[in-house]
């Protein structure tokens, strides 16, 4: 039996939307990420209050880190949709 080469073409279009879709959980990664970050900078803010503005270049620095990730993901995504 022979092979629609439409089909072949839906098949991978569906692939790209499937793996863009996988590659923005990425997002997800990085929000629960950042949340983190900041959360332990307020716990321990309110447990040292004096140490706390010498952590804030660590705070931002992890913030940045993980919201690069996030980013890296969505890259993917949209090198998947519309240059693949």
């Amino acid at each position: 039996m022979a092979a629609n080469p439409g089909d072949a073409m839906a098949l991978a279009e569906m692939g790209k939307a499937i793996g863009a879709g996988l590659a923005c959980t990425a997002l997800l990664g990085a929000a629960i990420g950042v949340g983190n970050v900041f959360g332990s900078y307020l716990e321990g803010a309110m447990r040292n209050p004096s140490a706390a503005a010498g952590q804030t270049g660590n705070l931002f620095v992890g913030a940045a880190l993980a919201e690069a990730a996030g980013l890296f993901g969505l890259v993917v995504a949209l090198l998947l949709l519309f240059v693949f």
